[in-house]
């Protein structure tokens, strides 16, 4: 092993998003990390070997969590201690790895998360904004868990960044779009629940590690840029709102009150979700 951190993603026949990801890692102010990419695509294509250390995995498409598995155990198996899961319809800040690397080793045995924008253009509520303020809208910046409705939330989501958010500080759930941690962490908690197809397998990650008294951080100084739900049509799309639903029921029936899952049980036998 050459390389600190294992950067692990996955892509499903999206190829068009790696070449703004792809160009964010390669500009990156250190070139400690090396990538991992699981290809879940039923007709694989040829991915243009990056600059950087990469290694490319073919797997069947058996869901996102098994994907991030695949990469976790490709980097384990290389006695990799650092990791971070990362959307691959991101970009990320030129100095995105030194301060991932730097939150990880000052917060051992912890989950991090960053400061995560919507990427220009991309805003949900794109014409709510004006036009120097796109780019800078956030989509994540630190969130919890609402316990009522069987949700994760996003702190800050749709708010236009002023700094409100530049703290260092504890949160209730780190989102899967950008999730670094060390093999301490691995050991304790274990790998992704690949029963989630897609959507909450990091909340599901989060919980698990709470229940063995990790703590999670938001740490603003590590920044990415989100294309947001590109992998399932967009935001709102058919598919998209089809996996939330069905993850969000497994996520309830396992870690919210019985009341909550009753509730969440009743609407789903009567299609009123």
């Amino acid at each position: 092993m050459s390389h600190t951190l294992a950067v692990i993603t996955v892509v499903y026949q999206n190829y068009r998003v790696l070449e703004d990801f792809f160009s964010s890692l390669k500009n990156q102010s250190v070139k400690d990390f090396k990538l991992f990419l699981t290809d879940q695509s039923p007709s694989p294509q040829n991915i243009a070997t990056p600059t950087f250390a990469c290694d490319v995995s073919h797997s069947a498409n058996l869901g996102y969590a098994h994907g991030v598995n695949v990469g976790l155990a490709q980097a384990s198996t290389q006695a990799y201690d650092y990791f971070c899961v990362i959307n691959t319809d991101t970009v990320v800040d030129r100095l995105f790895v030194a301060k991932m690397l730097y939150s990880l080793k000052n917060h051992p045995g912890s989950i991090i998360g960053g400061k995560i924008y919507y990427a220009k253009g991309f805003e949900y509520h794109h014409n709510r904004y004006a036009k120097n303020e796109l780019g800078s809208v956030l989509w994540y910046a630190g969130g919890g868990v609402d316990y009522q409705n069987g949700l994760t939330f996003h702190r800050g989501v749709d708010k236009v960044d002023h700094k409100q958010y530049d703290n260092f500080e504890k949160t209730d759930f780190v989102t899967g779009c950008l999730l670094g941690f060390d093999r301490s962490v691995l050991h304790k908690v274990g790998f992704w629940d690949e029963n989630y197809f897609m959507y909450f397998e990091d909340a599901d990650f989060c919980e698990r590690a709470k229940q063995q008294t990790i703590t999670l951080y938001y740490d603003s100084a590590i920044v990415i840029w989100h294309k947001n739900a590109q992998s399932t049509g967009g935001a709102g799309s058919p598919l998209h709102q089809k996996f939330q639903r069905n993850s969000r029921l497994r996520f309830t029936l396992k870690y919210m009150p019985l009341w909550t899952k009753l509730h969440l049980l009743k609407n789903a036998l009567f299609n009123r979700w």
